[in-house]
This record gives structure tokens, sequence and C-alpha cells, in this order.
């Protein structure tokens, strides 16, 4: 028999014995169903998807289970863990269902994070009622409800509880850093991001959950949430793409290879191959758009949705009329080269 994911995760819960988050440091897609019947007699797992909490006490029959089937890379996790005091979970999801416990939330965040799968490749339907708001501070997860009483036990120690932010998503870096990445301000990406390898995120670039880069890329914009940027394109400073959960409904806005999103522009419609909006222009499907021909001249006036997908384009505004021009766009190939030069 298959499985989709397994993860052995260590993270925090409420006072009340609710999850807040949870680390994995090591997810499996697609782990052996090997791996899966070694552990089954000591976690007593009978099946399906699976969120089942474990304590110390259990990780040596774990670690002897993960051995017997050459899961070193489990086996390591467990060493590490040994001895501690914090709440562990192990999480088995059969299958790409819905999730149904914020452990399994986590665990499809951690996926997508660590580049196992690509965004909209796993079903995150109805995550959002299983994320808690959770206070993230320089202690670490507190829930809501805790939170008056940690700042004022730390008031008493002299101390100040630093609330950093009052969110459902984390950062991603305090997850997992993906190998080759640049990220210059680490709060600016959440869990759940798909960071590709040779990608730069400058301070005011912004990378949402179940978005991100698949390749080399220069993000100063904004990757809103479900948005794909392929390898090679650029986000200039500003810029900002609509994602499904602002405006963007059912369409999955997405950006081509090769593409630049000058400084201030905007994108609300898939986008091809080696396209460029020009820097201040936000272009939206029902934008309506002039097309050029070679010699500038116009030959026909559509919105901009019927060109969704299409590569080579060049939009612009005019500057004398206001309105907004699409043209054959030539200089899209050189332009990304000398960008990505010293990436």
């Amino acid at each position: 028999m298959s499985y989709f994911a397994f993860g052995l995760g260590i993270g925090t819960q409420s006072s009340n014995g609710d999850w807040l988050e949870i680390y994995y440091n090591a997810p499996l897609l697609n782990p052996s169903a090997a791996l899966i019947s070694a552990v089954t007699e000591t976690l007593g797992y009978d099946g399906g998807d699976a969120a089942i909490e474990i304590c110390e006490a259990q990780l040596k029959d774990l670690e002897a289970a993960f051995l017997s089937v050459d899961a070193e890379d489990q086996a390591e996790v467990v060493e590490v863990l040994k001895g501690t005091q914090q709440p562990m979970v192990i999480t088995i999801l059969e299958t790409d269902s819905s999730p149904a416990s914020t452990p399994e939330v986590y665990l499809k965040l951690a996926l997508l994070s660590h580049r196992l799968v690509k965004p909209h490749g796993i079903d995150l339907s109805g995550m959002f009622g299983l994320l808690p708001n959770v206070a993230w501070t320089n202690e670490g997860a507190v829930a809501l409800a805790d939170l008056p009483r940690r700042q004022l036990a730390a008031r008493a120690q002299g101390r100040v509880l630093d609330v950093h932010s009052v969110d459902k998503f984390p950062k991603m870096a305090n997850y997992v850093v993906p190998e080759g990445v640049r990220i210059a301000a680490t709060s600016r990406v959440r869990l759940g991001a798909h960071v590709g390898e040779g990608t730069t995120v400058m301070h005011e670039g912004f990378i949402n959950f179940n978005a991100g880069t698949l390749g080399v890329s220069m993000v100063e914009g904004r990757i809103s949430a479900g948005v794909v940027v392929g390898n090679g394109s650029d986000l200039g400073g500003g810029c900002s793409t609509m994602g499904t959960l602002s405006g963007g409904n059912n369409v999955l806005i997405s950006v081509g290879e090769n593409c630049l999103l000058g400084a201030n522009a905007g994108l609300g419609l898939p986008l091809g191959d080696r396209c460029t909006i020009e820097a201040g222009l936000y272009v939206t499907g029902g934008s309506k758009v002039t097309l050029l021909d070679e010699q500038n001249n116009e030959v026909s006036t559509i919105k901009a949705g019927e060109l969704a997908g299409k590569s080579d384009l060049l939009f612009r505004r005019n500057s004398q009329n206001g309105r907004i021009e699409v043209k054959t766009n030539k200089s899209a190939i050189q332009l990304n080269a000398e960008l990505h030069k010293h990436n």
C-alpha cells in the first residue's frame, strides 16, 4: 500500500493542550510502506490520515523501528529528541485529502517549503479553520489566551516578552531554509512558501503560502497566495501579484519564465514566458489593452484576459493618451540575463 506523507514533529501546545505549531525537521513525501509498517506497532496506527501524539518514552522503540527499515534520517531526528519534554507528534497521511488537524496542516506546509511539492500540488482545503491565531514571540508560539499571563510572568522576572506578530502562519525560516536562497527579511516569507534554488528575496519582497518561485528569481515585490513565478523571472520593487484570496477569484495568477514585472507594477492574469509589464502599470484580466503591430499600428482592442498565458508580450502605458498597449517583447531574455548575472 502506498502512503502520501509522513512526519515526526515537535511543537508547542496551549495551556489547554491544543496544538499551536509543529516543526517537522525531515518530512517525507511518499514514505515506504515498510517504514509505516515498522512504526505501526509502536504507535497503534490503524490506517487513514492520523496525527498521533507521542511521548519521550516511545522514542527508543521508534528509533529501532526506523533503523529496521534503513530510515537513518528519521532515526537521527529521534536521537536528537531523546530527553525532550516538549510535545511531539507523528503525522501519517495515507492520502492527499483535506487536512483534518493542525499537525496535518503543518506537515503539508512543510512539504511545500521543503520543496517536496510545488504550489497547487497539495490539498489545503479547509486549512484556515485548523490554524489558530498565535502570538509569535521571542520565546516561541504563545496561545492568545495565555499571552497576558506570559507577559506578566516575564515582567515579574525583569524581562519583556517580545511579540513579533499575531498570525496563523509563522515565518518559513524558523522551520526550513531551503538550499541556495537569500532572504533579506525572513519575516516576509511565510511557512508554506516554495522558494526555488537561486531565488533572492529582498527586504520588501514577500512570499505567501502555497506560492513562490520555481527557480532563479529576484523578488522585490509581492508574491500573493497561490501565485507561482517561473524560473528566470523577476519582480521589481513594490510590484504586486493578485492572489486567489485577494480578488483573483478562481483564476490562478502566475508568471511564466524569464519575465519582468517593473517597479510598482501589478499583475492580475496568468502571464506567459518572456513577458514584461512596465513600471507602475497594473494589468488585470478586465483591463482594456490595445494590440500594436511591429510598426506600432493599432490592430485591435481587447480585454487583457484574452492574452492569458501568451508569451513574448510587452505591456506598457501610452504616456500621451493613457491607454495600455501590448506589443511583442524582444528584450526580455537579454534583460533577465543581465539581472541574474550576480544572483
